[in-house]
């Protein structure tokens, strides 16, 4: 199961949908959307409502002359069931 869930995503972004009890993390590519929930109601002990994933594809960058890709990673969108609370993300 913590193969799955790589890294919370503490952003500006992710901390606002916090507001919300949603919370953003970083997950395995190959990961599903029930494999995500488990996984995090496992880890956090919290229950899930629903769970929403995208693709980030990788972005050209540079330095100088040489060029390079960032990795492309998988992102979920994890929305608690009312009156659950990740305690660890909360600020």
């Amino acid at each position: 199961m913590k193969n799955i869930i790589v890294a919370p995503i503490v952003t500006e972004k992710g901390l606002g949908a916090a507001a919300v009890n949603q919370y953003v993390f970083r997950v395995a590519i190959s990961a599903g959307k029930i494999e995500i929930k488990k996984a995090i109601e496992a880890i956090y002990k919290v229950k899930v409502a629903e769970v929403n994933t995208l693709k980030v594809r990788g972005k050209e960058r540079r330095i100088g002359r040489s060029v390079g890709k960032t990795s492309s990673y998988k992102k979920a969108y994890v929305t608690l069931k009312e009156g659950s609370v990740i305690e660890e993300l909360k600020v």
